[in-house]
């Protein structure tokens, strides 16, 4: 479970999936990348 984020936390989110998914084709690599992000940003504790 994911708490709420800041406004410039969720812009950089939102950016970084952009990219993600401008680099890679291959719709597993770019979900396995996005949720590494979420994880690196937000550990779960």
């Amino acid at each position: 479970m994911y708490k709420k984020m800041s406004k410039s936390i969720r812009i950089f989110i939102r950016k970084q999936k952009a990219q993600i998914r401008r680099q890679f084709l291959d719709v597993k690599k770019q979900e396995e990348l996005i949720k590494e992000m979420y994880n690196k940003l937000n550990p779960v504790k």
